[in-house]
């Protein structure tokens, strides 16, 4: 595990942004690739050292992390990745339903003719991995990513976005209940059939449903 973090973990800088920033977006990139789980510690000295940076914009990222509810204190171990209450997922899954419906209605309105082909080629990838929980739930950020970009609305991909954080917190992938890669699967292909067909109230619709069976799933999954 240590070796797949150092490798997944690294700096991006740029676009004039602080370095304080950039150690944040690092950060938030870490807990939405799963470098950093519910549950794991977070270090100054050794985000410092793995980002190659001074503590201090470690301690400015850290502290709008705890700000956004991502961390929180936990006695002599320092921060800790912060696991959801069971009302907060229900509330993150009711918002992702609304959100991602959105997403999907503006894209079938939207989406150009490539766009829609990367979808599928994005799916296929997806349904190459069935054998790999994290390839599945990487590739599936992906294909919703792809979705958010071609429902052409900046307000509603930002706050998607920001979504995307709370979904880290929720910790291990819905993919490894049993059935539920497939399902998804199929899922997926009907949105991007929808959106092929510009029918908005379809896709909507499905994308709507898909939000539905992946928190049934993520029930389940706490169940056991």
């Amino acid at each position: 595990m240590a070796t797949a973090k150092k490798t997944a973990f690294k700096l991006i800088e740029g676009n004039g942004q602080s370095r304080s920033e950039a150690v944040y977006q690092a950060l938030s990139q870490g807990l939405r690739d799963g470098v950093y789980r519910p549950g794991d510690r977070l270090r100054e000295e050794e985000v410092a050292q793995r980002l190659n940076v001074s503590r201090t914009p470690v301690r400015e990222a850290f502290g709008r992390l705890a700000a956004k509810g991502f961390v929180q204190p936990a006695g002599a171990r320092g921060l800790v990745v912060r696991s959801l209450t069971m009302s907060e997922i229900l509330e993150l899954y009711a918002m992702r339903e609304i959100l991602e419906g959105a997403a999907a209605r503006l894209a079938a309105q939207h989406a150009s003719q490539p766009e829609i082909h990367g979808l599928r080629d994005i799916e296929a990838a997806y349904e190459a991995h069935f054998d790999d929980m994290r390839a599945m739930a990487r590739i599936n950020r992906q294909f919703h990513e792809a979705v958010f970009r071609a429902a052409r609305n900046r307000y509603l991909d930002a706050a998607l976005q920001e979504m995307q954080d709370g979904i880290a917190l929720l910790g291990q992938t819905t993919f490894s209940v049993k059935g539920r890669p497939a399902i998804a699967a199929k899922e997926h292909r009907g949105i991007i059939d929808a959106i092929e067909a510009r029918d908005a109230d379809k896709a909507e619709d499905l994308a709507r449903a898909h939000i539905r069976e992946a928190l049934r799933a993520r029930l389940k999954l706490l169940q056991n």
